[in-house]
């Protein structure tokens, strides 16, 4: 008797790079502020309590799904492994994630765990556990870290700020890469957890990392994605640098697939590197300030940009916490060709 394993889903197949019926869709920060219905779960709790609280964190990942998006990524945040490592952050409005004590000197980074005990992120792995039991096979679960780079950026407080950034790397050059390594063991670790537990699909975020000079990403970027993704495989892995220009060394990284900015040209892209696979890149402003029938023409435009194959349909960045929920939607529904 002849049996018949269950087909990997959509999302899975197009990463991978399959022949598939239709581009899958997602998107980055498709659970957040936009959404009222996310508001309503959340209750006025603050990040770190709503993302540490696993029932809530699996209603808010869910929450997508109602749009008929093609996968569910988890909810919490690039400094849940920081915090982990044993550095606690807090979410301040209008700024983003703060270090309760900014990393200053080689002390400071040896504090530090390169290896956290799985137990240290339980909440995040309870939550893949919660919600692939919710959803029992029927969408794959997405989980992601910070790339070394926008991590660090994050543990030395300087977030989004080069200038602050390149100071501190040319002021404490040894405190600077210690930080890179240590966070990149962490990293690995991290996401070969994840996948152990169940993760279908992992993204890489290295958010800063595209306002780099080229030879600053050669250094402080690009090794550090080409590690992580070697050392941590088993499931597709997807790169995102925000707006990144460089995009031969993000094709040069080893990932499975390239998400790309609106920099980008889809199908040329498409064209440059066959062999794999590119996710993007519908303009998150124009789901912000467009009509629904201008997301629903970009939508499909990048839908045909990117030939029908080898190619996730998703934005070039996060929703935006002004998002209109009829532009989401509408985003959706021309993806899937509805």
């Amino acid at each position: 008797m002849v049996s018949l394993s269950t087909p990997a889903p959509l999302l899975v197949r197009a990463a991978r790079g399959e022949v598939v019926e239709r581009p899958p869709v997602w998107a980055m920060r498709q659970a957040g502020r936009w959404d009222p219905e996310f508001h309503r779960v959340r209750s006025g709790l603050s990040f770190y309590e709503f993302s540490e609280n696993v029932e809530l964190a699996a209603r808010a990942s869910l929450l997508p799904k109602r749009f008929g998006v093609d996968g569910i990524i988890l909810f919490y945040d690039i400094t849940s492994l920081p915090v982990a490592m044993g550095q606690p952050f807090t979410l301040q409005p209008a700024v983003g994630p703060v270090p309760d004590w900014p990393i200053r000197t080689l002390a400071d980074v040896q504090r530090l765990e390169p290896r956290p005990a799985p137990e240290r992120y339980q909440h995040i792995r309870d939550l893949l556990k919660l919600v692939k039991g919710e959803l029992r096979g029927e969408l794959p679960v997405l989980v992601f870290a910070g790339a070394p780079f926008t991590v660090a950026s994050y543990c030395i407080g300087t977030g989004k700020d080069m200038t602050a950034t390149r100071r501190f790397a040319a002021e404490q050059p040894v405190v600077w890469q210690t930080l890179l390594e240590r966070l990149t063991t962490a990293t690995v670790d991290f996401l070969n957890q994840l996948t152990a537990d169940g993760a279908d699909v992992y993204q890489l975020f290295d958010s800063w990392a595209g306002l780099l000079a080229e030879a600053e990403y050669a250094r402080w970027a690009q090794p550090y994605h080409r590690r992580i993704f070697t050392e941590a495989p088993g499931v597709p892995r997807i790169l995102f640098v925000k707006e990144c220009p460089y995009l031969d060394r993000l094709c040069d990284s080893g990932a499975d697939v390239i998400s790309l900015g609106r920099c980008h040209d889809l199908a040329a892209a498409r064209r440059q590197y066959p062999h794999l696979v590119f996710q993007g890149n519908v303009d998150e402003e124009l789901l912000h300030h467009g009509t629904v029938d201008e997301v629903r023409q970009a939508t499909r435009a990048c839908v045909a940009a990117g030939g029908g194959q080898r190619h996730i349909v998703n934005l070039n960045h996060g929703v935006d916490r002004g998002t209109p929920v009829a532009n989401f939607a509408a985003y959706v529904r021309a993806a899937r060709g509805e």
